[in-house]
């Protein structure tokens, strides 16, 4: 709200990589349906791929995980859960069929968040309620110290501090005092700051930026897993959004650095798009192709484990079989035997 209120008081200077990335995104958005339109059917994997990726990231980037042989049943079964950290991500699908299914029946309002704080919670005593005492960012580190890394608002003022934050979206989105994907990174890195409750605040700023992204018109977030890709770049979120926060209270801050990162979040996602979109064959051959791709963005040497963390869902004996047809021609070496060998792309020289 504060970041929306400095933008209401006087025009903004975007920087030439802001207006790269809204350019970017802009085009990427005109392409969107042509993609859509071309391979219905095909999009069912990814889809189902997106909402089990983003279900396990967005918990996970809190601490919360689960057991990946159980990723599948937990998000997209009904299978009776074990413990809370399952009942967190199955209440995290909840809330994301909730946004995929209803995106245009619900409006950006306290109502709203409250309604995806409950059920990305579940059932804790305050879930879908404001936090009652005060709860600062604090940053702990290996020998047992820790800092305040940010000063939230106090509860007492976070209902009066939430109220103007929707009524400023509102008004900016009217008014047109930035572009829309900047009001919507404003209104995110706003929301963190003023973390309004005791719990999840992290996990319902990004359901909210893929509701936001739906109302805005930027859907690549159902096909491709946003949380994902923030939890990727975990440690550029956590320093954008240190960066920003600076000031804040006072409105001094500059939020820069982490609508830049929101905006890359958003292109990354539709590159991602775009290419599997373009590379898929058929529904039968999308698992393979997602495999591959991890496979393709992980840098150095890595382990059958690092590849299911990052296609949760997809069995280990698909993973086996897609990396010896990628051995067989020539794409990727074995370093050692057994489930925990390492394994590295081959480059072209070394073929």
């Amino acid at each position: 709200m504060m970041t929306l209120r400095q933008m209401s008081l006087e025009p903004e200077t975007i920087s030439v990589i802001t207006s790269w990335y809204l350019a970017d995104l802009g085009e990427a958005c005109g392409k969107q349906e042509l993609f859509t339109k071309q391979a219905p059917q095909r999009l069912k994997v990814l889809r189902e791929h997106a909402l089990i990726e983003s279900a396990v990231s967005s918990n996970r980037i809190e601490g919360v995980t689960v057991d990946q042989t159980r990723v599948r049943s937990i998000v997209l079964g009904k299978s009776p859960l074990r413990d809370r950290d399952e009942e967190e991500v199955r209440g995290y699908r909840n809330a994301l069929k909730l946004i995929h299914e209803q995106a245009e029946k619900l409006p950006v309002s306290e109502d709203t968040i409250l309604r995806l704080h409950k059920l990305a919670k579940g059932d804790i005593w305050d879930a879908g309620k404001y936090k009652e005492k005060s709860s600062d960012i604090i940053e702990k580190y290996p020998d047992g110290t820790s800092r305040v890394r940010f000063k939230t608002v106090t509860p007492g003022k976070t209902p009066l501090y939430m109220s103007e934050l929707i009524d400023r979206w509102s008004q900016c989105l009217r008014e047109r005092w930035v572009h829309p994907l900047i009001a919507m990174a404003a209104f995110n890195l706003d929301f963190l700051c003023i973390h309004p409750f005791r719990d999840g605040n992290g996990r319902v700023s990004r359901l909210l930026l893929l509701l936001q992204c739906y109302y805005l018109g930027y859907e690549a977030g159902r096909y491709i897993s946003i949380e994902r890709i923030i939890e990727q770049n975990k440690d550029r979120y956590y320093e954008t959004l240190e960066q920003s926060s600076q000031g804040w209270h006072d409105g001094k801050h500059d939020p820069w650095p982490y609508i830049n990162y929101v905006l890359y979040t958003l292109k990354i996602a539709y590159s991602e798009f775009e290419e599997r979109v373009g590379q898929l064959r058929s529904p039968k051959g999308a698992k393979t192709e997602m495999i591959t791709s991890s496979i393709e963005r992980t840098p150095g040497t890595f382990r059958i484990a690092d590849i299911q963390r990052e296609c949760p869902g997809v069995s280990v004996d698909m993973i086996r079989l897609v990396l010896k047809k990628l051995r067989e021609d020539g794409r990727v070496e074995c370093l050692g035997r057994g489930q925990n060998a390492q394994w590295q792309r081959k480059t072209k020289g070394n073929r």
